[in-house]
């Protein structure tokens, strides 16, 4: 499943497709991960990811961009960080992002997506993946993530 989304989001920041496709695709995958069958093929002792969370887009335009995605997918504003310029995009009436705004440059990119585990515990899974040979870090932009084999910033909510 890494593969796949690590090509997905390469293709992203290339331009060969387009930001719908990009949500697309990460909807299918977290589509597919829910299945029994997805839960299965999973190892012992690895972390169980749930779900794609959200995806964290750099942007140039920061009202521009929210107008976008409430004008398209009829976000609303969840919540912000005003000095850090993100605000967070959801469903209206609840506090569940979707997609993250950042107005930071390089623009265009998704800085990071967030893969929610089940029961998720920041000590058990640091623990965890320690024992695997991956440090993790915390920090303002990513939060609690590890980089993939790729380099991407791999939230773990």
């Amino acid at each position: 499943m890494q593969a796949i989304i690590s090509n997905l989001l390469t293709s992203f920041e290339k331009g060969t497709l387009t930001r719908r496709d990009l949500m697309q695709g990460l909807a299918l995958i977290a589509a597919a991960s829910a299945s029994p069958a997805a839960a299965e093929a999973q190892t012992t002792g690895s972390i169980k990811g749930a779900r794609v969370d959200h995806v964290s887009i750099q942007v140039s335009n920061l009202p521009r961009s929210v107008e976008f995605y409430q004008k398209v997918f009829g976000f609303a504003v969840v919540s912000e960080d005003k000095p850090n310029e993100i605000i967070r995009l959801g469903t209206a009436g609840t506090t569940k992002t979707i997609v993250s705004l950042h107005h930071k440059n390089p623009t265009a990119l998704v800085d990071h997506f967030a893969i929610g585990v089940e029961s998720f515990n920041k000590d058990a899974v640091t623990r965890q993946l320690k024992l695997m040979g991956i440090t993790p870090d915390d920090n303002l932009d990513a939060g609690f993530h590890i980089k993939d084999p790729e380099g991407m910033n791999v939230q773990i909510v």
